[in-house]
């Protein structure tokens, strides 16, 4: 039985085709290196609905930055990261992140590979409210732009979706852009808590781990929606599949075999199983900062006194 590998980085789903060397029609995709700091971008381009057909993935622009030593506490190192995420996500909000900004912390925080983005929202500095009080020449004063955030929580806490909640705060409120965090999936166990994907073109929650909830994207909501994600939780069949793949590989048999042998052993035992690293406390609270503080100065810049 084929079982289906889960992924939500775009850079993961364009690895898997075999013909990785060869460009993909309606797929762009292009890489830079911060030698200095072994920092990898790496952008995917949807182009069209070919691109979109193939790789299950909305048109739009998927940029990945990975960080091998961002599982590590390191100011030094988690400073680049976040100078890096505030620059591509400035280059997608374009004149955007001059208006109003709605930052949205999808995500339970009472679990914490889910905690994320209500861990982002506890580190932001919001300033809507301050704004309204003290008016516009307050705000260009201090270069303030006018940040506000919301957790939603998970429809099993508030019965409801994500998406009825955002819709309720986007008509009292009216902000000209989203910005979502989420926790992801990744298919890779080198890529969690050290990838950040930011992609324009929104994000359904849980789809990572095959929960998936009602999008939040421009469709949906009639505003432009940034997603930041980070994959946190691995599909536990991917481990047992990469194990025996090396093993069995090692062993000589042949690709037939592994993949007939691998689809029975994953089955359904193994479908509905996550796995997150043992460190995973520590990695959240230090990620949800740096992307908090990436959030920060891209939107808040006060003046220094």
């Amino acid at each position: 039985m084929e079982h289906k590998i889960r992924t939500d980085l775009a850079l993961e789903v364009r690895e898997s085709f075999p013909e990785d060397d060869v460009e993909i029609k309606g797929v762009v995709l292009t890489e830079e290196f911060a030698q200095e700091k072994k920092i990898r971008i790496t952008t995917v381009a949807i182009k069209d609905e070919h691109g979109a057909k193939l790789m299950q993935k909305p048109v739009g622009t998927y940029i990945t930055i990975e960080a091998p030593d961002l599982d590590k506490d390191s100011e030094d190192y988690c400073k680049p990261v976040s100078d890096l995420i505030a620059k591509y996500l400035k280059k997608l909000a374009g004149d955007l992140k001059n208006e109003e900004i709605l930052v949205v912390g999808l995500g339970n925080r009472e679990v914490t590979p889910d905690a994320l983005g209500p861990q982002v929202i506890d580190n932001l500095f919001v300033t809507r409210h301050l704004i309204r009080e003290y008016g516009e020449e307050f705000k260009k004063k201090n270069r303030l732009g006018s940040v506000s955030a919301i957790s939603p929580g998970v429809m099993a806490q508030t019965g409801m979706e994500t998406v009825e909640i955002i819709k309720g705060v986007i008509k009292e409120t009216n902000p000209k852009l989203i910005i979502a965090i989420d926790a992801l999936a990744a298919r890779s166990i080198s890529r969690l808590n050290t990838t950040v994907q930011i992609a324009d073109t929104g994000i359904c929650p849980g789809s990572g781990v095959g929960n998936d909830r009602k999008a939040l994207n421009e469709e949906s909501l009639g505003v432009k929606v940034i997603a930041i994600g980070v994959p946190t939780v691995v599909d536990a069949s991917t481990i047992v599949a990469d194990t025996l793949t090396k093993y069995m590989e090692s062993t000589g048999f042949g690709e037939e075999d592994i993949f007939k042998f691998i689809s029975e052993v994953n089955g359904t035992q193994m479908y509905n199983m996550f796995v997150t690293p043992k460190n995973i406390d520590e990695a959240v609270k230090r990620i949800s900062y740096t992307i908090s503080e990436a959030l920060n100065s891209c939107f808040s810049q006060p003046a220094v006194s």
